[in-house]
């Protein structure tokens, strides 16, 4: 529990993009509340709620959209995304390092397919976040 985790590394013990995300999650929290000495339960309750949503599995639509409805759900995408790249844009640069250094563990994770979902193992049906994290 105490080991350290290089993302690098993790990739060749575990093939698996939620679990590999979940370890640098998990150790990345374990050195905040480290050098904070406190727990982090918001952050805590904020790894969770997105192992929640990474291991959602989209279901298989029965009905075909049409075009207002995906233009709808193409424009909800592009706002979430404006979000993100104005919370990156003015993070700071040890933040923006980090995000870069770990890339490699999170875009895979964040851009699957739902197909590629179905093949993830889901990190929080196996054990419950608060005992890993």
């Amino acid at each position: 529990m105490g080991e350290e985790t290089n993302p690098s590394s993790s990739s060749s013990l575990s093939s698996l993009p939620d679990t590999q995300l979940f370890d640098l999650l998990s150790n990345l929290l374990q050195q905040v509340e480290s050098l904070s000495n406190q727990e982090e339960v918001e952050l805590r309750a904020k790894i969770e709620a997105l192992g929640l949503e990474v291991t959602k599995v989209p279901s298989k639509s029965t009905r075909n959209l049409d075009e207002l409805e995906i233009a709808a759900e193409l424009d909800k995408l592009s706002a979430k995304l404006a979000d993100v790249d104005e919370m990156i844009s003015s993070a700071d640069v040890e933040v923006k390092s980090l995000l870069s250094d770990t890339a490699d563990v999170w875009m895979p994770v964040i851009t699957a397919n739902s197909d590629e979902r179905r093949n993830f193992t889901p990190a929080l049906d196996n054990e419950s976040p608060k005992k890993t994290l």
